[in-house]
């Protein structure tokens, strides 16, 4: 059990890094452009055989998106979604990845 003074200093060092993990939300919106084809412009997908993005946590589609960046996701419609995240620089990412979550 953490005593007091351990957890408020683990969430003093944790701080910094939570802060600069959130992206830009109007960023991720206007690159979601790319993203509406398949999976909506509202993040609702438009085929049951897609992804709905819209309300995901932005932690599971910034390690998603990493995946299909690097090829290491496989199955499904991974294969689509390699050339789809190729160009994405690691700021794409966190922006959509923030973009989508915040969606409700």
């Amino acid at each position: 059990m953490l005593n007091k003074r351990t957890l408020a200093l683990a969430l003093a060092l944790s701080l910094p890094m939570m802060a600069n993990a959130a992206g830009d939300v109007a960023a991720g919106k206007a690159k979601s452009m790319m993203c509406a084809g398949c999976h909506g412009a509202d993040g609702i997908a438009i085929a049951p055989m897609y992804p709905n993005l819209k309300g995901q946590k932005a932690m599971y589609l910034e390690s998603s998106l990493k995946a299909f960046k690097d090829q290491s996701r496989k199955g499904g419609q991974a294969a689509m979604m390699y050339g789809m995240a190729a160009p994405l620089t690691d700021a794409d990412i966190k922006n959509l990845a923030a973009y989508y979550s915040s969606l409700k």
